[in-house]
C-alpha cells in the first residue's frame, strides 16, 4: 500500500487548513491532510509553502528552522526528521539555502529530502516534482 501522502498526492503532507489550495480535490475525505487532483499540485502547494510562506513571509532559511516550524518537537522526532534531511540534501542543518530563485535546485532537493522523511524513498516521483516547481513559479509570476 501506498504512504498517506502519496495516496492523498501530498508529498510533504499539508495538513488541511483554511487554504484553498490550487488542484485540491473536490472531496476532502481525509480528517487532517489536504487530498490533491494529481501530485503535481501536491508540490505546487509544497513549494509555494517552502519558498513563499517559510522563507520569505517567516523568514527562515535553513533547514533546522524549516524542520523545527513544519514538525514540531511537541509532536514529532524533529532532530532526527533534521538530521536525515540534511543527510539527504548535503545541506548543513544551520547553512542557508539560498534564495529559491537562485537557488532552485537546492529548494527541489529540500522538498524532495522531505518526502522521502515523509513517505518513504520508493514513493519519489521526481517528474512530478519538477513539474510542481514549475506550477509553484508560474504561480508567483
Amino acid at each position: 500500500m501506498l504512504p498517506r501522502g502519496i495516496r492523498n498526492n501530498n508529498p510533504l503532507n499539508i495538513r488541511r487548513s483554511k487554504d484553498k489550495w490550487k488542484g485540491l480535490r473536490a472531496v476532502q475525505a481525509d480528517a487532517q491532510f489536504c487530498q490533491f487532483e494529481t501530485l503535481e499540485y501536491g508540490w505546487r502547494a509544497a513549494f509555494y509553502l517552502l519558498t513563499r510562506t517559510y522563507y520569505h513571509k517567516y523568514r527562515l532559511y535553513t533547514i533546522r528552522s524549516i524542520v523545527n516550524k513544519w514538525v514540531p518537537p511537541i509532536e514529532n522526532k524533529t532532530e532526527a526528521y533534521i538530521a536525515n534531511v540534511s543527510k539527504l540534501t548535503g545541506i548543513d542543518p544551520d547553512e542557508p539555502i539560498g534564495i529559491p530563485s537562485e537557488s532552485p535546485g537546492r529548494w527541489m532537493k529540500l522538498g524532495r529530502a522531505m518526502a522521502i522523511q515523509e513517505n518513504g524513498t520508493d514513493s519519489i516521483d521526481d517528474f512530478a516534482l519538477l513539474t510542481g516547481w514549475d506550477l509553484c513559479r508560474e504561480a508567483l509570476k
